[in-house]
């Protein structure tokens, strides 16, 4: 029988990405409209949700939208279908069309929004520029058969455990013997039925946010060779260097002055045009970033000693307190400097969906553009 798969399936994958405890206290990232229970076979990805996104949805049979921005992002008084809101939300849910957002939680989850632009930039040596919540974490200690260390501990590393810093794919591992005896009915991997057997193990331990550790244990599962596999996770209280927040910084390969490095940012995201400020030959090498509406973040951007921040919606006033501070800035956009998350969710959530043999397509919104024209 074909599987079928429902919006909350899908939601729960997002919010391994980016937790929702990630989001900001006046955000309203998570269900929008519709019912997480209704089954989805193809999902739409998009920045904001309007006409455009709604037209195209319904013509490309879409079931859900996951959007970045929230649909409804103030308190709701009224739907009047006289309004062009209204008229939105009634279209939507005639259609059949859920709706889902992942807004600041996706900005500050690691490889969200700030880590693909900082990718994208081809940053070097990335931290969180300004840290949110911190994650709860656990240790992840399996027992494991010899001859399958490496590939459980490479497959661990590979689910987003083992995670310090900038580092990736931490783990330690002590050897040991393991006991047991397989009972009636069972197909050991090693040893026989009745037999009491011992087997040199490893013991692999690791660490992993709480938010992902279901992904992790399916991953492990999949490949260990043991019918029952013993494992223990541990809650831990001491603090891990943030990997999750508002914006990042990181280092350029080379210092380039900062018209050229503008010039490298309008080619890199695409943009029709961009603004900056600050001397044109001023050297920039450590730069600060916050996809969206980050132009706030410059006192935490000066105080890591970023040249410049790159990010969007800069403001009149804003523009003149970084440049008497010393703060060069680039502004790409708030559409710009978003628009790169929508390829890297897609390919996050068709992966997971591969992995777990459910059957839905993910497609990011042909119909979404950039409010503002440029000549």
């Amino acid at each position: 029988m074909p599987v079928t798969v429902n919006g909350a399936v899908i939601s729960n994958l997002v919010e391994e990405l980016a937790p929702l405890e990630l989001a900001e206290e006046w955000d309203n990232s998570g269900w929008q409209l519709g019912d997480p229970g209704a089954s989805v076979r193809r999902v739409l990805l998009a920045l904001d949700v309007d006409q455009d996104v709604c037209r195209e949805a319904r013509a490309r049979d879409v079931q859900l939208i996951v959007s970045h921005h929230p649909l409804f992002f103030k308190g709701i008084k009224q739907i009047r279908l006289d309004r062009p809101a209204g008229v939105l939300v009634a279209e939507l849910l005639r259609a059949g069309i859920g709706v889902y957002a992942a807004h600041t939680n996706l900005d500050s989850a690691r490889r969200g929004v700030n880590d693909v632009l900082a990718a994208g930039l081809e940053l070097r040596e990335t931290a969180v520029l300004k840290p949110g919540g911190r994650e709860r974490y656990l240790k992840l200690a399996v027992f494991v058969p010899a001859d399958h260390a490496e590939a459980v501990k490479r497959t661990l590393g590979d689910a987003g455990a083992g995670w310090i810093g900038n580092y990736s794919h931490c783990t330690f591992a002590a050897p040991g013997t393991g006991t047991f005896l397989p009972l009636t009915g069972t197909n050991p991997y090693t040893g026989r039925v009745g037999q009491l057997a011992e087997v040199a193990e490893v013991r692999l331990e690791t660490i992993l946010p709480a938010s992902i550790a279901g992904r992790v244990i399916e991953a492990m599962l999949a490949v260990h060779p043991y019918e029952e596999v013993a494992y223990d996770l541990y809650p831990l209280a001491n603090r891990v260097k943030p990997t999750a927040g508002l914006g990042r910084t990181g280092m350029l390969p080379q210092a380039l002055p900062l018209a050229d490095f503008a010039g490298r940012v309008r080619g890199i995201l695409s943009l029709p045009g961009l603004r900056w400020g600050g001397a044109a030959n001023r050297a920039v090498r450590r730069v600060a970033l916050c996809g969206g509406a980050g132009a706030g973040l410059w006192p935490e951007a000066l105080a890591a000693g970023a040249d410049v921040l790159v990010t969007g919606d800069v403001g009149y006033h804003a523009a003149r307190d970084m440049l008497a501070a010393g703060m060069a800035f680039i502004d790409a956009g708030h559409y710009g400097t978003e628009k790169v998350i929508l390829p890297a969710l897609r390919d996050y959530l068709a992966q997971r969906c591969r992995e777990k043999e459910l059957p839905v397509e993910f497609m990011v919104s042909e119909a979404q553009a950039d409010p503002f024209s440029f000549s």
